[in-house]
């Protein structure tokens, strides 16, 4: 029997492998809502067009919110012989309006019909990382504010460099997502373009108002090109991409969690709400969140990769191909939403461990940096020398088994003769990180008001 969506051309059906490979509703069945939402704009375009009738339309509409409530409330059964998301819905329509049910189809293909819905589907999914990560960065703003003046060392090729503060570091991540942030809004504000009424490739002959379904369904503006229209999917490659920048800065700072929550570093605290246990350890307190969220990064990788391979050769417009672009899309944007989810849920948990941090801070010689500084700062001596005094002050301490301001005056001297008593004030980890007054630096006069201009530009929205 033949595919009646399909019309006449066929007179036979599908083979079952060939059902099985082209059938699609087992995944873009997720797009329901905008399928619908989309349908309804298009039919009340058309009867505003009079292209349809008013009574036609009306019903279509009210067939459209049954099937809506019928899938909401789990009673709609889908059909895989029916392939997609469009088709069972379209039958659907048929089977409670008759006909009439037919003429929604009028101007549009299945081509201008997924591509709208996939880019309804794609804009919810920004506008909700959009909110997530606000509200990782306000959760990292506001624990910044409260550490800002918790002395931590900071690191260079994971070695003890200069000390900052905790509340610098988080800050540091503040300004990461603030960028991942603007890639999805960027991203957003380029694909709010309607393709409906493209139709397969050329677009059509009826008096569609293209402009109108756009402002319905909330679109800057309809597509230009009806042939690009069909065939681009670079706003799911773009959300891919800015999602994979996104998990990057994600993966990184879970790697920092699992490090710092360690016996050997006991930086940070996590609690029994983003830990496991192991079977056999009872000892054992694991920060899987953070694994797993290091882990997603991989599949928000391959999504964007795979997509990308599945675009890289197609010719204009629409090619079958295309079909694989809804996993790839749902798995990986998906998998960052949940991956933000979980990292703010862990930074409002996570508590510092300040004593730790603090005697941390001033391991590694640390302010050695601080003691260069002074010298050039206070006795004129050029940095490079003053490079060469400090490495051999350090060099000391290393000798002598101490930290670089438990050094004597007398020692430091013999070095140079004109260091002074002073020389200690500025070998300490708390006065090393006031000091860091330059804009961006780790003072916490910095962190305070970076943290709450954060703050306030988030309330904003």
């Amino acid at each position: 029997m033949s595919n009646r969506m399909w019309g006449g051309r066929f007179a036979e059906g599908p083979d079952a492998i060939m059902e099985e490979i082209n059938a699609s509703i087992d995944y873009d069945r997720k797009l329901y809502r905008q399928d619908i939402a989309g349908s309804k704009a298009h039919v009340r375009m058309l009867a505003a067009q009079q292209i349809v009738t008013a009574e036609d339309a009306a019903k279509i509409a009210d067939g459209l919110d049954t099937i809506l409530s019928e899938i909401e409330e789990g009673k709609f059964t889908f059909s895989r012989a029916l392939e997609d998301i469009h088709m069972n819905i379209e039958a659907r329509l048929a089977e409670l309006i008759g006909p009439t049910a037919g003429r929604l189809h009028t101007g549009r293909s299945r081509n201008d019909q997924v591509a709208t819905d996939f880019r309804l589907w794609v804009r919810d999914t920004l506008d909700t990382l959009d909110q997530q990560l606000s509200e990782l960065m306000q959760a990292l703003a506001e624990k910044a504010e409260i550490h800002a003046a918790d002395v931590m060392p900071g690191f260079t090729h994971l070695q003890s460099a200069q000390p900052v503060t905790f509340g610098h570091h988080l800050l540091a991540y503040v300004e990461m997502f603030a960028r991942d942030r603007s890639r999805v809004r960027d991203a957003r504000a380029r694909m709010n373009e309607s393709p409906l009424g493209a139709a397969a490739l050329a677009g059509t002959s009826f008096p569609i108002d293209r402009k109108a379904t756009a402002e319905a369904l909330g679109f800057d503006r309809p597509t230009a090109n009806s042939l690009d229209a069909v065939s681009d999917r670079d706003f799911v490659i773009e959300a891919l991409a800015a999602s994979s920048i996104c998990a990057v800065h994600l993966s990184r700072f879970a790697e920092e969690i699992v490090i710092w929550c360690s016996a050997q570093f006991g930086f940070i605290k996590l609690s029994d709400k983003f830990s496991t246990g192991s079977s056999i350890m009872p000892q054992k307190k694991n920060p899987d969140a953070a694994e797993l969220i290091r882990a997603k990064t991989g599949r928000i990788f391959g999504s964007l990769q795979g997509l990308l391979v599945v675009m890289k050769g197609l010719p204009l417009a629409y090619s079958k191909d295309m079909q694989e672009d809804k996993e790839q899309a749902f798995d990986g944007l998906s998998s960052i939403s949940l991956a933000l989810a979980a990292m703010t849920g862990m930074v409002k948990d996570l508590e510092p461990n300040t004593k730790v941090l603090k005697k941390a801070a001033g391991s590694g010689y640390s302010t050695a940096t601080d003691l260069a500084d002074w010298l050039v700062r206070v006795l004129g001596m050029p940095f490079r020398d003053a490079h060469h005094v400090t490495g051999r002050i350090v060099g000391i301490a290393v000798e002598r088994n101490c930290e670089l301001h438990k050094v004597p005056l007398e020692a430091m001297q013999e070095v140079d003769a004109t260091i002074t008593e002073e020389v200690f004030s500025v070998l300490s980890v708390d006065k090393s990180v006031r000091s860091r007054v330059s804009y961006g630096g780790t003072a916490p006069v910095n962190v305070r008001k970076q943290a709450r201009r954060w703050l306030k530009e988030l309330a904003r929205g």
